[in-house]
């Protein structure tokens, strides 16, 4: 059997999309940062998330 061809499975698969709408301020911050960090839009709205993390109160 010859092998499986296509793109290797995810360790951390993203299977829950958002759709937001951003005011040009944002989408504009937002893409600055991107072209800054040399990454995606999807990767800079990750870690904005995850620097939310500290702000939760437990």
């Amino acid at each position: 059997m010859s092998p499986r061809i296509g793109r290797p499975k995810s360790d951390n698969p993203k299977t829950n999309p958002i759709h937001v709408r951003l005011d040009k301020e944002t989408k504009e911050i937002l893409e600055t940062y991107c072209e800054q960090e040399n990454v995606a839009k999807t990767e800079g709205i990750r870690r904005g998330i995850h620097r939310l993390k500290s702000e939760i109160k437990k």
